[in-house]
């Protein structure tokens, strides 16, 4: 099956069905809120549950893989079918993986996720590029050969985040800045989007580097970790629009209701449309 570019497909997506991607975190505590036992049978409940409720609405949806992991391989064939449902009714799917590493290994891991046909592919993946940004290379290349996308983490929403992303190389550039920079190379000439996204908090006082990348920016932070939409134009100033806001507990929290999931995620989507007018 040949997919169109995965930044074309996300832009349509956000333009349709508004900015905003939901995490899907089924961490223990969440699955007790929802009165399910945190098993395999509370995480295949809280995931069919979230999945029904807005793959039919929201642009995005994350599942968060070691929330699945945890419970081996009966978990994974949670998460696999979770991927294949939300992908059916429409909404675009990050895996939240984080991978990385270098050479076969780099590979195998984009095999699992960014090669059609794997049981785990998905639109796009969160990847780690702290081993340096060309060990990504086997993602790169085969998300772009399969119409999928990349996200690498370049300043995150956690504060010892900046040990490293804020540490400035031997060239007397920031390594985050580093990062978005090979990004924007990667998506030179991408229209309406590039598949290279990055990942930067909304939660940042002063971003401090150039997210004029030509791709997505991957959001997270909004709610429970105390940003708002309001704070996105400041944050990301003229590449707002290339934002996708991520919002997990404060969505998830208003289940298992899926009219109250569906209604914290229609908020969401208006908080953020009210924000960049």
């Amino acid at each position: 099956m040949t997919l169109a570019p995965f930044g074309a497909r996300l832009r349509q997506a956000l333009d349709t069905r508004g900015q905003l991607c939901v995490g899907i975190d089924p961490h223990a505590s969440l699955l007790a809120a929802w009165g399910l036992e945190d098993s395999v049978a509370g995480l295949e409940t809280f995931s069919r549950t979230v999945v029904e409720a807005l793959a039919d609405r929201v642009a995005v949806l994350k599942p968060q893989a070691a929330f699945f992991e945890r419970f081996g391989s009966k978990g994974v064939a949670v998460l696999e079918k979770s991927v294949e449902e939300a992908r059916a009714a429409g909404a675009l799917v990050l895996m939240d993986a984080k991978r990385g590493d270098i050479g076969s290994t780099m590979a195998a891991y984009a095999e699992a996720f960014l090669a059609q046909g794997s049981p785990l592919f998905s639109d796009a993946v969160t990847v780690s590029p702290y081993l340096g940004f060309g060990s990504l290379r086997p993602a790169l290349d085969l998300a772009a050969a399969n119409g999928a996308g990349v996200f690498a983490l370049a300043l995150t929403s956690n504060p010892e985040g900046a040990e490293v992303q804020r540490a400035v190389g031997a060239d007397g550039e920031p390594v985050a800045a580093s990062v978005l920079r090979q990004l924007a190379a990667e998506n030179a000439g991408a229209e309406p989007l590039g598949s290279f996204g990055a990942v930067v908090g909304a939660t940042l006082a002063d971003a401090g580097v150039d997210l004029a990348i030509n791709g997505p920016l991957l959001a997270p932070g909004i709610g429970a970790q105390g940003a708002t939409m309001a704070d996105l134009p400041r944050v990301f100033g003229s590449s707002v629009r290339n934002v996708v806001p991520s919002v997990s507990r404060d969505v998830l929290k208003h289940g298992p209701s899926a009219p109250a999931l569906r209604a914290a995620a229609d908020r969401f989507v208006q908080e953020y449309a009210d924000a960049v007018k």
